[in-house]
């Protein structure tokens, strides 16, 4: 007994059996439905899911993808479960789990944007949304301390995090400027003081935390993630020839001044633009669609923000809103197909605005696992990370001003609101109830308050 004890290997010294295409597919899928909480939320879930529950990727590469995601413009929970989806299960693997990401979102945001033009406001809807709110408030704030208690290991990333706080929550500094500046003090930190920006440094590593996972931190690059600069170039000119044929049918079809071609081109800026997560991208778009274009109101754009904050998906998923209510007012099929002229708005503006995020990934996914555990290369995306906290902490203050103050500081305080706020913080923090059940619950007490009040 005590020799087969002794000879017995535990569990979690044991890396999981091969994850299947299909069985990837499954939890992309189940992904896309439960992913609420914005992009901190959307990580958090990913990491317990991936780097804690299943051991599918160590924490130490689940960081490291992650810090280069943090990077890119576009939505970087999107692109993180496109890397992880690429390195286990090759291109297709990427473009599953990174369209399955955002496929829920489309379809329950455009149908909901159908609800709202077809039939105004609806108090049910208007109630559950106003429940959820709060919630996610707590969500994200929850998400952005399972994040800092990662990534801040010490006292100088800890450092890097505040001065990010202030810089765009005091000084409202831009995103790509807290960036850059994060990443040249990674940059010479990692040269002059190493020992603070190692990645996982302080904690012991994800082995001593989760046990052996399928892709560890010494597993070796499969051989589809070596890098090449010929591959890089080949998935470079296949993006743009994409996305120039996609422009080029529009153009034909229905020339360069229709709205489903402007709405092309315009997203595809908007994409290209955004650093930071959605809101750093937000006023570009409203001064777009809502002013230039005028494809909607200030109203139904404030409430398609509402929708997308409270929706699974990124919340850049807004576009969709926009790019339905678009359609729905151009009527490009004609007054007898207005909501298939809108449907096709949608998917227009949802394909401009995701195409580059696969390209980055395909092109820079490989360069960035020949650098995992390079100091040289690591230090500077630990500083961005550490930086990123800070900006997510201002993001869940933003909210929860708007949230708690619907009319600014100068009218009443919403305390209902405040109330759900605090029930859904002690249920995430205090007992780990998982963000689903939150989210329902404060939807129906949001929807019974509205409807009795």
């Amino acid at each position: 007994m005590d020799a087969t004890n002794k000879n017995t290997i535990p569990t979690s010294d044991l890396a999981p059996e091969p994850v299947s295409f299909a069985q990837a597919f499954i939890y992309w899928l189940k992904l896309g439905f439960i992913s609420f909480g914005g992009p901190a939320g959307q990580i958090s879930i990913m990491h317990h899911d991936l780097v804690e529950k299943k051991r599918w990727i160590s924490e130490q590469r689940f960081l490291h993808a992650l810090n280069y995601c943090m990077v890119l413009p576009g939505p970087e929970a999107q692109q993180l479960a496109t890397y992880i989806g690429w390195l286990m299960h090759r291109t297709w693997g990427g473009i599953v789990a990174g369209m399955l990401f955002v496929l829920p979102s489309f379809f329950i945001l455009t149908g909901l944007a159908w609800v709202y033009m077809a039939y105004g406001s609806v108090p049910a809807i208007a109630g559950v949304l106003y429940g959820i709110k709060p919630a996610v408030v707590a969500i994200v704030l929850f998400a952005a301390y399972r994040i800092g208690s990662r990534a801040l290991k010490n006292q100088v990333l800890w450092s890097i995090a505040a001065l990010a706080f202030i810089a765009i929550f005091v000084l409202n500094l831009p995103f790509p400027l807290i960036v850059v500046a994060a990443a040249l003090i990674g940059h010479f930190g990692g040269r002059f003081v190493p020992k603070y920006f190692k990645v996982g440094g302080g904690h012991g590593g994800a082995k001593k935390d989760y046990g052996a996972a399928l892709i560890d931190d010494e597993t070796p690059t499969p051989e589809h993630a070596r890098f090449s600069w010929v591959k890089m170039a080949r998935i470079a000119v296949t993006g743009f020839a994409i996305w120039l044929a996609a422009m080029s049918v529009l153009m034909v079809l229905y020339g360069w001044d229709a709205a489903f071609t402007q709405m092309g081109w315009f997203f595809t800026k908007a994409a290209l633009l955004t650093f930071g997560g959605a809101y750093a991208v937000l006023p570009y778009v409203y001064q777009g669609a809502v002013e230039h274009y005028q494809w909607l109101n200030p109203t139904q754009m404030i409430d398609g923000l509402a929708l997308g904050e409270t929706t699974p998906g990124p919340l850049i998923m807004v576009v969709t809103f926009v790019g339905f209510v678009g359609g729905w007012v151009s009527q490009i099929f004609g007054p007898d197909a207005i909501f298939a002229s809108a449907l096709v708005a949608a998917a227009i503006v949802t394909f401009f605005t995701f195409l580059p995020s696969f390209v980055f990934i395909f092109m820079g996914a490989p360069f960035i696992e020949t650098t995992h555990g390079n100091l040289k290369f690591t230090a500077p995306l630990s500083a961005i990370t550490a930086a990123v906290v800070g900006v997510i902490i201002n993001l869940a203050l933003f909210f929860a001003y708007h949230v708690f103050w619907p009319l600014g500081l100068g009218g009443a305080v919403d305390w209902f609101s405040i109330g759900l706020a605090a029930i859904a913080t002690v249920a995430v923090f205090r007992f780990k109830v998982n963000v689903i059940p939150v989210i329902l619950t404060c939807g129906g007490l949001g929807m019974l308050f509205k409807l009795l009040a």
